[in-house]
């Protein structure tokens, strides 16, 4: 499957970065596990972690962001609170968060000098996927989602029908995982989504032949990383301008749609003063906008059970 660069579509300014992903920040790793079996399951997890360390005694700053609420963000309210996350951060189906945040709760225990935590925020966002899943089936397990973090590297990052964007669908179409990121300056900054939602899809700013309009609900779930040394107020603000991206590719902001931003820096050193923040809101919007469309271009098509309606579903990958 091709990306869209790999088409000569060039979204933006300013130059991606080595793999065009949200690994090219720091030690920034992702894994997932992808859950394909039999003729219901379409589901999985995907792991985001800052960085390879004990991330609970070592907090990114970080800043969450919600355009639409209609969603199940477990960890929201604390990442407010505090401007820190002190997990990974785990992705899945909705159905599946409690057994996430159980996932991260266990992974976290067992990391060297956590002998005597006794209170975890664990960062878990999902998406619904029941439209190609059987998502009542209780997967993916704790263990599964567990693997997700273990499976977690640096370097390139799997897109589309993987991991928490198994069963997902985007406009009508097959929708799944996405990543980009853009080089600002001496920093860099990278975007991955799990994208779920609907609209009327614009690549570009302009209109694809042969693609329905829908104005279905849905959500999309955007995870920024940043080796800038944003603060956490700055931190949400970035997550805020992402939702530009989102609007750019022609997102419908429906009622049902759920629309989450957390943005999190792995930078060292004193944070950026305001002014400085402006290059990395531009960056943010085309970088988001170009890891819907890696989604889109990389899932192909997907034949999968809708559990609201029980029956098979089929639903067709985006060609351009």
């Amino acid at each position: 499957m091709p990306r869209a660069r790999d088409l000569g579509l060039v979204i933006g300014r300013f130059t991606p970065g080595p793999l065009n992903a949200i690994t090219d920040v720091g030690r920034v790793a992702v894994g997932h596990v992808t859950l394909i079996e039999g003729e219901r399951t379409r589901t999985g997890a995907t792991a985001i972690l800052p960085h390879p360390g004990n991330v609970f005694a070592d907090r990114p700053r970080a800043g969450l962001s919600v355009l639409n609420g209609f969603g199940k963000f477990a960890g929201a309210t604390q990442v407010q609170e505090l401007g820190e996350i002190e997990t990974p951060i785990l992705l899945t189906n909705t159905l599946a968060v409690g057994r996430g945040v159980e996932a991260l709760v266990r992974h976290t225990l067992a990391q060297p000098d956590n002998a005597h935590v006794t209170s975890i925020n664990a960062v878990v966002g999902e998406t619904n996927d029941g439209r190609l899943n059987d998502i009542r089936a209780a997967r993916p397990t704790v263990e599964e989602m567990r693997a997700a973090l273990a499976n977690a590297r640096p370097g390139p990052v799997a897109e589309g029908t993987v991991g928490a964007g198994t069963g997902t669908i985007s406009f009508g179409l097959k929708g799944g995982i996405g990543t980009a990121s853009r080089r600002v300056s001496e920093h860099m900054l990278g975007v991955l989504v799990q994208a779920n939602f609907g609209g009327t899809l614009r690549v570009d700013g302009r209109p694809v032949a042969g693609v329905p309009e829908v104005d279905g609900d849905g959500s999309i779930v955007l995870v920024i990383a940043t080796d800038a040394p944003l603060s956490s107020r700055n931190l949400t603000r970035l997550a805020s301008r992402s939702f530009a991206g989102l609007a750019r590719i022609g997102s419908s902001l429906s009622n049902g749609s759920g629309d989450y931003a957390l943005a999190f820096s792995v930078g060292p050193g004193a944070p950026l003063a305001n002014d400085a923040c402006s290059p990395l809101f531009e960056a943010v919007i085309e970088a988001a906008e170009e890891a819907i469309l890696n989604a889109l271009l990389m899932a192909g098509d997907m034949e999968g059970y809708d559990a609201r309606h029980d029956r098979p579903n089929r639903v067709a990958g985006l060609k351009l």
